[in-house]
């Protein structure tokens, strides 16, 4: 199932430090320098992720605990040691403190979900996301990493619902209503799918996934000049993007007949 990933993300961390750190003494100080620690790391990753692995390493064996943990495992992430990183990231995740608030933990396990799903473990990722999910059942990202877990395994009917969940926390965002139509899609629910993909417009008319996949549904839906349209327009304003370039693609398949 072909849906529209999202990537993870680094900034949730930052509102846990507290949480995983004594809180006696010069505790305050040092979360400060922890926190300033795992910035420049998470930075030093978009630089050199086998330096800020390194580093991270380094920083760990000098006390640096979660932070540096977190940090480590998200370097291997974007080395491509997937299955690694989310090896790391679930026994950080069991490691935590009895005391650190639940929403922490399942960030730490979403992460964890993500690296699986990325290295071909889908059936381990649900299970960690599920897991993340029993700890904070309405958080929407959770719930839409889980939605492409369950396309990986097949399970449309269980992707849309956990769309529609995480919908019902928040019915405005336009990346979730675009996947929930990638969902529909998939089961043959085009008119959903439609419903979707206008209201998605509707909230961001240029918004570069949402053309695209209203443009294969309505190529589906035999509106191929509709279909054409939309593809066009993506191009015109987005042209570069990988979402632009799949249009093109498409609109190429369209004129040879080949869809």
């Amino acid at each position: 199932m072909r849906m529209h990933v999202m990537k993870f993300g680094l900034g949730p961390l930052f509102l846990l430090l507290p949480a995983v750190f004594p809180q006696a003494g010069s505790a305050q100080g040092i979360n400060e320098l922890n926190q300033r620690e795992y910035r420049a790391c998470v930075r030093q990753i978009d630089i050199d992720p086998n330096d800020a692995f390194e580093k991270a390493l380094a920083w760990q064996d000098l006390g640096g605990g979660a932070p540096a943990q977190h940090c480590a495992a998200v370097a291997l992430m974007r080395l491509g040691h997937y299955r690694e990183a989310a090896t790391r990231l679930e026994a950080m995740a069991k490691g935590m403190p009895d005391d650190t608030p639940p929403s922490a933990v399942a960030g730490v396990l979403a992460h964890s979900g993500i690296a699986w799903l990325e290295g071909g473990d889908a059936e381990r990722a649900y299970a960690v996301q599920t897991s993340a999910l029993a700890l904070t059942p309405k958080n929407p990202d959770i719930l839409a990493d889980r939605s492409m877990t369950l396309a990986q395994l097949d399970r449309y009917w269980e992707a849309v619902d956990d769309l529609t969940r995480a919908l019902d926390v928040d019915d405005s965002r336009v990346d979730l209503l675009v996947l929930r139509a990638s969902g529909y899609r998939f089961i043959n629910a085009d008119d959903l799918a439609l419903e979707d993909l206008e209201r998605a417009l509707t909230l961001d008319p240029g918004h570069p996934e949402a053309l695209l996949e209203r443009g294969i549904q309505r190529r589906l839906v035999g509106d191929l000049d509709g279909a054409r349209a939309d593809w066009l327009e993506l191009i015109r304003l987005h042209d570069g993007r990988p979402a632009a370039e799949m249009a093109r693609r498409n609109l190429e398949k369209l004129e040879l007949g080949t869809e």
